[in-house]
């Protein structure tokens, strides 16, 4: 993994958004519009310098695209986590820092219809700019129900409030306090959930809120097509993704090489791909811009599924059971282990 791929952008401001949560607000150069449009929901990944090491660190945008001229990142601190703990200490309005242009698939295909957004702690960061898109360029309904610990730890009260204020008609915003009500239980969000079970449900937010959340939405009956969760984990160093990748088990089938047609945008490209090449390198190396972020199976910016032909995932950890059984593959992660294979990426 090299700098190369990073765009340099200037932090206009620093926003103080709670005792353990900063914003930070880009510049956007008008040379680099194009390249840093993003859709609600997406992130950006910033290669922070900490002790001499390079650290990527996924980021979900708080801005919205069309609302904002400006991007925005909100970030909370973690124990222990040297990126968070980085950006909010080391962080000031005129700094500049390496950032990728924008990825990811936690967004809605529309902004029409009904909403169920489900956030914990900063996983409203994401759920935030979906909510004001959809809010400015949907009419359906949306309902929000955000948890944290205690009241001083919830990101953009005052802004919610207004929102909230502003389409009430449109919009429900529903607090949950641990230091006040206890952890929310499944069976109690699962009521919450009921009266919108047609709607489209975002989660994001820490583990075990998400997990009781997707359980809580099929314990009410919600289709599983309808929910949509954004998992992170923390990415590893730079300098270690190629032994992480090297460290990999090789497939139990393998080829010399495969011709691989690649849908991307609308256009398909087909390739010469080795057996021992993965189907994002050999895109790169073609010149293809295909989404990609990590390059260590951990942040799904890369998902593709598998039309025809078969692949060896050589390391995932965002996938779930759900996402494999539907043929959906990393490919940062994919090596072509039939002689043609077809993949698809999400337009």
């Amino acid at each position: 993994m090299t700098s190369q791929r990073y765009h340099s952008l200037k932090v206009q401001a620093v926003i103080e958004e709670t005792h353990d949560a900063k914003s930070v607000v880009f510049e956007l150069p008008p040379e680099l519009a194009a390249t840093f449009k993003y859709r609600p929901g997406q992130f950006l990944t910033l290669r922070l310098p900490v002790l001499g090491r390079h650290l990527p660190r996924c980021y979900s945008m708080s801005s919205a695209p069309t609302l904002d001229g400006t991007l925005r990142v909100t970030v909370k601190r973690v124990a222990g986590g040297r990126g968070s703990n980085w950006v909010c200490d080391q962080v000031r309005p005129g700094a500049t820092l390496e950032v990728l242009a924008p990825a990811g698939v936690f967004t809605p295909a529309s902004l029409q219809g009904d909403f169920l957004l489900c956030a914990g702690g900063s996983g409203i960061t994401p759920v935030f700019s979906i909510l004001r898109s959809a809010l400015a360029h949907g009419q359906g309904r949306i309902r929000l129900f955000y948890a944290n610990r205690d009241e001083r730890s919830v990101i953009f009260r005052d802004e919610l409030n207004a929102l909230a204020a502003t389409y009430p008609a449109r919009l429900q915003v529903t607090h949950w306090l641990d230091s006040v009500q206890g952890v929310p239980s499944v069976v109690q969000l699962a009521e919450f959930a009921r009266p919108s079970l047609a709607a489209q449900a975002f989660i994001c937010g820490p583990g075990p809120f998400m997990d009781a959340m997707v359980a809580a939405l099929d314990h009410a009956g919600m289709d599983s097509e309808r929910v949509h969760v954004e998992r992170f984990v923390s990415l590893p160093d730079e300098e270690d993704v190629a032994a992480i990748n090297a460290a990999a088990p090789a497939p139990t089938v393998s080829i010399e090489r495969a011709t691989v047609e690649m849908e991307l945008d609308g256009e398909v490209h087909v390739l010469s791909v080795g057996g021992d090449e993965t189907l994002l390198d050999a895109a790169l190396k073609a010149g293809i811009n295909a989404p990609h972020s990590c390059q260590a199976g951990m942040c799904a910016s890369c998902m593709c599924q598998v039309v025809e032909g078969e692949v060896h995932l050589r390391h995932n950890e965002v996938l779930d059971a759900k996402d494999l059984a539907k043929r959906w593959t990393l490919s940062c992660q994919a090596l072509p282990t039939t002689e043609h294979v077809k993949v698809r990426f999400p337009s």
